[in-house]
């Protein structure tokens, strides 16, 4: 409500009295702190070097020695859901976010959508005085509404944030990202050639918000939402970086874990009798139906590798230990800039990874996400010939599934699952020295991410709005836990923590955990009601190796209890485990719709996946009206995709060419033996899909190039992906190539000039081949 009009309003201004009180601007309270948030993506909670993994980490550290480590702090287990979680301080099945933006299946649990009486920490200090800003991964939109055409009412500027800087999705190219700025697309500012990687740019970009705001009002104070890209695949970095870890991996991921889980033990972050459970602890689970448990999320021995797999898998994760230093460093920066500003001290930092290190990149690693995700298992052979671009722009690499078990010591499991300390325990700091005595120390309270933000609003004494934004708000579901970081071992009051993600779950109570052994989702087992429960003490036993299941089913049916009543309570049901069938046959809305024929025109933002038509497997053609100047007119007419896996139709030396880049290892060209001519034109390609290529799932087509309506070039047998081209940079756009190139022959942006493109036309007959499975996991992927 506006606050009441108190001046005096007269016939004459002169003989009135001004009141600017219900006009003016929120204002923070004196001396109110400044507030960080820093989100590390899939990052293990024994991977940093103050969590005793190997990797170092200054600027971690150096907030860690200024502040407090939490040994049993828990997310969701997934990407969208534990940042939704952060941001409201509620459960993230309260506020619609069971699993990633890509599988939301419209139920109050699940749908992808904050709601607006769940209001983001964002929204709630901007109605108190904060400046704040959103940089980097967001991945909180719906993917129908992150286009130029939707709404951007779940948009990070719609949502509390006054500026964003970073990218929508769950993953993007380091090198080449889909950047927005505020609410709309914008290039990069520079390339991999120059020196460019988005970490740095992030960091830049946060120092000149807070910049920009504190040479105007030096006191007001605000809250950054940082989001870097690492440690989520691609895992791209400058390759000096990586060599500083070269031979720290040679020793494999068994022996990994154990010696970090004896730093661990030394630190005080685990009890001294911690065990390492074995590396594949279900090996021999079936599922209800006979079901093997996923060969996905199997790790191969160390000692069963050859040499070539161990130096390629050690490799791997020397770039992936480098990429995440080069982005510690970073962060340095940041903290260097707050503390030559003389705001470190007063400033609240919160530390913490979105959940358990990932297991995506299956038994193998891979060098290029795409290929699995269309049915091609890279090989140690193909990998190696890619060894030394290792992190470069040419891989979208990921690490073999043993390292995420070795960065996740002591734990069972990954990524997406709650039922295991693998998916949901993972590293958190928190800073203020200002107000936080503790340095240095570590705090062994149970705490939930859902718990962060209202520990923040108690940090500033502040009680949570009942309204904000004139909407009435639900009650938080988190707990405070700023008593703990006072006192370490002050009850916290909180008691219960449940978990479900994708078909598995998990109940924290007071000391003991109960989870189901079942395979994560796209497993599709389904029968949750035959599900094997196990029960833990997990206050001794933190790793989840004493099964008490059978000493104590009293309890164990206890907190099988109380796993229905909470998710009655916090909008757990239904269980989604889906397979790859039922998945892609889940209605979902699509802005665009299904059309036979879509139009684009030049200088256009590019369309990215969710709103582009996807050409997989199905006969098309690309149509661009062009009128040509010059003798020397050159450039991209169209494209979609990237270096990792797209086509584009260009005009290079005169001459139109089509290139249709497979998997990003066999660029397939088709070039018009005679020169363009002059004045204006339809250039085209047409793909006319004949079936699928011999003992393969790869569709296989023949290929025709024209100018106007004569065919200057035909080519049989060009294979074309079953699947999406790319996770990330696989936007159609016209009269130029935003990020990777699409083809060797050019430099991007390889603008269009020369001549002017009208518009170009994608059109379609047939309709188009899905391999459910590969999209699935592809989706899993972009968290």
């Amino acid at each position: 409500m506006a606050a009441e009009f108190n001046g005096k309003i007269e016939l004459d201004i002169r003989d009135s009295e001004p009141d600017w009180g219900p006009y003016a601007a929120p204002t923070a309270p004196q001396g109110a702190p400044n507030i960080l948030y820093l989100v590390w993506d899939d990052t293990g909670i024994a991977t940093w070097d103050c969590f005793g993994g190997l990797v170092e980490m200054p600027a971690m550290s150096r907030i860690a020695e200024r502040g407090v480590r939490l040994s049993q702090f828990h997310t969701t287990a997934l990407c969208s859901p534990t940042r939704a979680s952060l941001l409201t301080g509620r459960n993230a099945t309260t506020v619609g976010m069971a699993t990633i933006e890509e599988f939301t299946e419209g139920f109050p649990n699940c749908n992808g959508r904050i709601p607006t009486d769940t209001a983001l920490i964002s929204e709630v200090l901007a109605e108190r005085g904060y400046n704040t800003y959103c940089v980097g991964k967001w991945h909180l939109t719906p993917l129908e509404e992150a286009n130029l055409a939707s709404t951007k009412r779940h948009w990070p500027t719609s949502r509390g944030f006054e500026r964003f800087y970073g990218f929508m999705g769950g993953e993007t190219d380091q090198w080449y990202p889909e950047l927005v700025y505020d609410n709309h697309p914008i290039d990069p500012p520079g390339t991999p050639e120059d020196g460019y990687h988005l970490s740095k740019d992030l960091a830049d970009k946060t120092i000149e918000f807070i910049r920009d705001a504190k040479v105007i009002a030096p006191d007001k104070p605000w809250f950054s939402y940082v989001c870097p890209g690492a440690g989520h695949a691609p895992h791209h970095v400058f390759k000096e970086w990586a060599d500083k870890y070269a031979g720290k991996f040679d020793m494999g991921y068994e022996k990994y874990r154990e010696i970090t889980l004896e730093k661990q033990k030394a630190m005080g972050l685990v009890p001294i009798e911690t065990e390492l459970p074995p590396i594949n602890p279900y090996a021999d689970v079936k599922g209800p139906n006979g079901e093997a448990w996923p060969q996905q999320d199997t790790v191969r021995p160390w000692r069963s590798l050859d040499r070539e797999e161990k130096k390629l898998f050690a490799r791997m994760a020397e770039v992936f230990a480098g990429f995440l230093s080069y982005t510690d460093a970073q962060i340095g920066r940041i903290l260097d800039y707050l503390e030559e500003s003389g705001q470190l001290d007063n400033t609240i930092i919160v530390v913490i990874s979105d959940n358990g290190a990932s297991g995506e990149g299956g038994p193998n690693g891979s060098v290029n996400e795409g290929k699995f995700f269309n049915g091609y298992i890279d090989t140690v052979e193909e990998s190696m010939k890619l060894f030394e671009h290792l992190g470069g722009p040419e891989t979208f690499n990921h690490y073999p599934i043993g390292w995420a078990m070795a960065f996740n010591t002591p734990y069972k499991l990954y990524k997406r699952y709650a039922s295991h300390e693998g998916g949901i325990a993972d590293p958190a700091i928190i800073s203020w020295p200002k107000g936080i005595a503790a340095h240095g120390e570590i705090r062994d309270t149970y705490v939930n991410v859902a718990d962060i933000t209202p520990t923040i609003y108690d940090l500033l004494d502040m009680t949570p709005p009942e309204t904000v934004k004139g909407i009435a708000q639900q009650p938080l579901d988190g707990v405070s836990f700023k008593a703990a970081l006072a006192d370490p071992t002050a009850d916290t009051g909180k008691h219960t923590q449940f978990y479900t993600m994708l078909g598995t779950r998990g109940i924290w109570h007071e000391g003991w955990f109960a989870n189901t052994v079942h395979a994560a989702s796209p497993a599709g087992w389904s029968h949750f009601d035959a599900d094997r429960w196990e029960l833990y003490h997990i206050e001794e036993d933190r790793s989840q190796y004493y099964n008490l299941a059978d000493q104590h089913p009293e309890k164990l049916e206890e907190l099988k209890a109380l796993w229905f009543s909470e998710a009655a309570k916090y909008n757990g049901l239904p269980l989604a485990d889906l397979n790859v069938v039922e998945t892609s046959n889940q209605w979902r809305p699509n802005l665009s719709g299904e059309r036979t024929s879509y139009t684009y025109y030049p200088d256009c933002a590019g369309v990215g996946v969710g709103a582009a038509p996807e050409i997989r497997g199905r006969s098309f053609s690309v149509l661009a009206d062009v009128t040509v100047d010059t003798t020397g007119a050159e450039g991209v007419l169209f494209k979609q995709g990237g270096a990792h896996g797209g086509h584009v139709l260009f005009i290079q030396d005169g001459r139109l060419h089509y290139v249709y880049n497979f998997l990003g290892e066999q660029q397939q060209l088709i070039s018009s033996p005679e020169a363009v001519p002059l004045g204006r034109h339809v250039f085209g390609v047409r793909f006319s899909r004949m079936g699928t290529a011999q003992n393969s799932h790869t569709p296989i087509g023949d290929v025709s190039l024209f100018i106007d309506e004569r065919v200057v070039k035909a080519h049989a047998g060009v294979i074309t992906h079953p699947g999406t081209f790319s996770l990330a940079g696989a936007n159609i756009t016209v009269g130029r190539n935003d990020g990777s190139p699409v083809s060797s022959r050019y430099k991007a942006p390889f603008r269009f000039t020369g001549g002017t493109i009208a518009r170009v036309s994608l059109d379609f007959s047939g309709r188009p081949y899905a391999d459910v499975e590969k999209e699935l996991a592809m989706a899993f992927a972009r968290d």
